[in-house]
Parts: structure tokens; sequence; C-alpha cells
């Protein structure tokens, strides 16, 4: 018992010796108006400040991390939003990396938001599954599953899963994305409950500006498909595709992005729903005010045009500060 002992403690001392502890803190202001009269959105201001904390150790390219990140907003009750649990293991190296367990969304996946709204980064801002990517010399390629929910006699079963990625040669880049979501009906079925089936793809090729000059940007154009399934209703799947194109500029600390959708009414079920109208344009006028190393702020102006008739506008504003070792 006591060699077994000797040989635990001399283990656990090596162990402690070769893994690094390291800590990341984020603190994240939240600022959304939303000055909407159309059928497609709602009138809304979200204010509210995120907090996130998350510690582990590292051991060569493996590191295992938890912590936890909770959003509190303006005018409601300190439990009007749960905390969410931040529970992970992760192995990266020069071309590869693996996550798996309930990691942060931000800086992992990237989706167009006629896939993924951005009010799904702000209540879902974890992966609650796996993600993987790998990286070569002239391209990447990731894909995830996020787990929502489990089916219980009240809950559906939710899943989303997706992949993007891109290819470059000099300043000329092809993205791709793909997503899908699967929400199937509790258990105990009631009345106009149907199993529903997601499905879409952007398909965008474009050209960017070289690296380290004064003005940056990007303009890029393809297409964006859907397909929408609501079982025992619809007759199969109904698909659409559109024109998709997005341009990009930035010169110090003033910015000017567009996004057009045209010729289809697209359905996701996280994306944002201004895509469901035929003919989308939107266009974002960006002052970035903060462009320190640890903090970032940046303010959105944005104008969105829909089938060319009714003009709404939205004003964002996000402060995101990140600390750690």
């Amino acid at each position: 018992m006591k060699k077994q002992l000797a040989i635990l403690l001399v283990l656990t001392t090596f162990i402690g010796k070769s893994q690094n502890f390291e800590y990341q803190g984020l603190f994240e202001g939240i600022g959304d108006n939303r000055e909407y009269f159309n059928n497609y959105g709602f009138p809304q201001t979200i204010l509210a400040t995120r907090t996130a904390f998350e510690a582990g150790v590292k051991s060569n390219n493996h590191k295992i991390r938890g912590g936890f990140s909770y959003l509190f907003e303006f005018g409601s009750d300190i439990d009007a939003q749960k905390p969410k649990l931040t529970l992970y293991y992760q192995f990266s190296d020069q071309q590869t990396e693996f996550l798996f367990g309930a990691f942060p969304r931000r800086d992992k996946i990237d989706f167009p938001l006629a896939m993924l709204t951005d009010t799904f980064l702000y209540y879902r801002p974890n992966i609650e599954g796996m993600f993987g990517e790998l990286q070569w010399e002239w391209g990447r390629q990731n894909g995830f599953i996020d787990w929502i929910s489990r089916q219980t006699d009240y809950n559906s079963e939710i899943f989303t899963a997706g992949t993007s990625g891109e290819i470059f040669v000099k300043n000329f880049f092809l993205q791709n994305y793909i997503l899908m979501t699967h929400d199937a009906v509790p258990i105990i079925r009631t009345p106009n409950t149907h199993i529903e089936d997601y499905l879409g793809f952007a398909l965008q090729a474009g050209i960017r500006t070289t690296q380290n000059t004064e003005f940056e940007g990007y303009v890029k154009a393809g297409i964006l498909g859907s397909s929408f399934r609501q079982r025992s209703v619809t007759d199969g799947y109904l698909s659409a595709l559109s024109l998709f194109a997005e341009a990009k500029g930035k010169y110090k600390n003033f910015g000017i992005k567009s996004v057009l959708s045209s010729g289809a009414s697209h359905k996701f079920a996280y994306g944002d729903l201004f895509y469901r109208a035929k003919n989308y344009l939107r266009t974002d006028a960006i002052w970035y005010f903060i462009n320190h190393e640890k903090v970032k702020g940046t303010f959105n102006f944005s104008f969105h045009i829909i089938d060319w008739e009714e003009l709404n506008n939205q004003q964002q504003l996000s402060i995101i500060y990140v600390f750690g070792k």
C-alpha cells in the first residue's frame, strides 16, 4: 500500500508539472434596437450583458476546460436566463482542431444570417456537441453538430449539423456552407404537431483585398438554397434558390457591408426571418469605435429593404472584452 501511494504521489507530481493551467474571461455588452414594420420581423430592443469564464489544464495539444456563460437582460430578474454550462475537451495542432462537449460558439462557426440569425448567439452562446476543422495551405473545412434538445414526453428532439469552408488562390476564394436541422415531435403528440426538416446551402465565389493595406474588403456572389418539409403536411420538400451576393469594405475605423438575396423565399429553422421575403437587401454602416488588442467595440446602423417596397432600420452595439492566460 505504501508503495502504491508513493507511485501515485510521483505520478500526480509529474502530471501537475507537465500540465499548464489556463483560464479565460469574457465580458460582452449587447445593444440591439429593431425598428421593424413588416410581416417578417417584429420590433424589439435587446439590452444585455454577458459574462463568461472558463478554466482548465493543457498538456501538449490537449485541453480540458470548464466554466459558465451567463446573460443578464436589462429589466429582467437575475434568474430570467439560466447560466449555461461550459465543459469540453479540445485537441489542436497546426492543421487539426477537434472539440467535444459544451464550448463557445463565437469564433468557431460563422454562417450567413440567412441560415443562423444573430440572436442565436445571444441566447445560445455554446455549441453542445462536437466541432472539427482541417486546415491546409490553400483552404480549410469544418463541421459541427449541435444537440439542442432531447426528446421527452413534452420536448422535441432537435439538433443542428453543418459544415463550412473555403478554398483560395491568392486573393480569389470559394466559400461553402451547408446546414441542416431536424425537429422531431414529443413522445406525447398533440394535434397539428409534425416532424420538420430543414436543409440549406450557400456557395459563393469572390475576391478580397491584399493583406496589410489601409482599405480592407471583399466582394462575393453565388447562390443560396433551402429546402423545408413538414412530414404529412407538405408534398415532399419545398425548395428555393436565390442570388446571394455580399460586399464589405473597411477603411480605418469605418466600414460598410451589404448583403442581397433575390429570387426566392427561404425558410431556415434558426435563420433571419427577413430572408423569407423573395427580395431582401441589408446594408450596414459600421463604426469600429474600440480597436484594442483585448477589447473590440462596434456600432452598426442597418437598413433593411424588403421586396423593394419596405424600409426598416436597426442599431446594434457590441463591446467584447476578452482576457486570459
